[in-house]
């Protein structure tokens, strides 16, 4: 399908882009790698009446070590993320996430703050980075304000963010032990959305397709705390989640899948320590 018409800006700095979103109001739509926002524009799903490209805004893309956590700035590119030396030393679940999405033309192009942004549940880095309790960092006309993941997403395709603001970085905390971590997910295609997905960090789990946004396992997490054996606490990965059914599977397939992958999530993470 074709997307409805529109407006196109280039914003060259993030002053520049703040002005232009606060000039043309919420009908404007922040635009960053594109994967996520064109598809929807597509199928009509989303009709914003003007796109303000970010792209050329290069103080956004950056990984910094900031000694107790990795800055990432919103437009890093999924493959710069995936290669990042820092990354891979101090927190190797997400660039190893990273180096899951897509094909690598979505990498080299798709950036991390456009799919956090986008608050899409069947995404791989959402559900990673609230394994690893990270902030994000929100920029409006009033000035900057930190985010908690646990805070971030709000609903299918809604955040924190609000109307003329930009995320501008992420902030990930070093984990105490980092090589405590896997990825897990199940899809048709290496390049197809996660029918479900699993993030491990230590004792944090996140869930991907398993409800309206990405979701702790709180019950896996907190039989864990308890003393629970891998097995039993995996046993729980479905409790108060709300998966959809769909062409690709139904609720009851992805709860089992979401039991599956738990636990080979949480024994690959264990066997790493």
């Amino acid at each position: 399908m074709i997307p409805p018409s529109f407006t196109y800006v280039r914003a060259s700095s993030v002053d520049e882009a703040l002005e232009l979103a606060a000039e043309h109001g919420e009908d404007a739509k922040y635009l960053a790698g594109g994967h996520s926002l064109l598809p929807l524009m597509k199928l009509r799903m989303a009709s914003p009446t003007v796109l303000i490209d970010l792209g050329r805004i290069t103080e956004l893309s950056y990984i910094r070590d900031e000694g107790t956590y990795v800055a990432i700035g919103a437009l890093t590119r999924h493959h710069d993320v995936a290669t990042s030396a820092v990354l891979a030393a101090d927190v190797p679940l997400l660039a190893h996430t990273a180096g899951e999405v897509g094909d690598p033309q979505i990498r080299h192009r798709g950036t991390i703050g456009g799919s956090v942004a986008h608050g899409d549940s069947a995404s791989d880095l959402p559900a990673t980075l609230l394994a690893l309790d990270a902030t994000f960092v929100i920029r409006g006309e009033s000035g900057t304000r930190p985010v908690p993941a646990t805070e971030f997403f709000k609903s299918i395709f809604e955040t924190a963010i609000e109307p003329g603001e930009l995320l501008t970085e992420i902030q990930v905390p070093k984990p105490a032990a980092p090589a405590a971590w896997s990825f897990q997910k199940f899809t048709k295609r290496a390049i197809d959305w996660a029918i479900v997905g699993v993030a491990v960090q230590g004792t944090s789990v996140a869930l991907i397709s398993m409800g309206m946004t990405p979701l702790r396992a709180t019950a896996v997490e907190s039989a864990l705390a308890s003393g629970a054996s891998i097995a039993d606490a995996a046993a729980l990965a479905a409790e108060g989640t709300s998966a959809g059914s769909d062409i690709h599977g139904s609720k009851a397939y992805r709860e089992h899948l979401a039991r599956v992958l738990v636990r080979r999530g949480l024994e690959e993470a264990a066997a790493r320590t």
